[in-house]
């Protein structure tokens, strides 16, 4: 069997992709220029504008500052409230478990 490749989407980053692009597109800057003022690789904008990248609170900040909006202009006009789903990502960094040994 073939297994598909799960899409990493969801709503919300897709809509702050989208968001970020019609900024972008607004200020008539390519995603090589933005990518370039906001010191992160092209191929990254390109992930955000279709909304398979996750970007921090500060590369946002970046980027806005680089469009000439704040954070709050760049959420405002989203709207976009999801309830929980109870997934959580795995934590990389947590270090592996091991059994306990008693010492007498």
């Amino acid at each position: 069997m073939n297994a598909k490749p799960t899409d990493k989407r969801n709503a919300i980053s897709t809509a702050l992709g989208k968001r970020v692009k019609a900024c972008r597109l607004s200020v008539e800057k390519s995603q090589e220029t933005l990518a370039f003022e906001a010191q992160v690789d092209r191929t990254f904008i390109s992930a955000i504008e279709r909304g398979v990248a996750n970007p921090s609170i500060e590369t946002l900040a970046n980027i806005c500052f680089c469009l000439g909006i704040t954070l709050a202009e760049l959420f405002t006009p989203l709207n976009i409230s999801l309830p929980p789903t109870g997934e959580r990502r795995a934590n990389a960094a947590a270090p592996e478990k091991k059994a306990r040994v008693r010492f007498r």
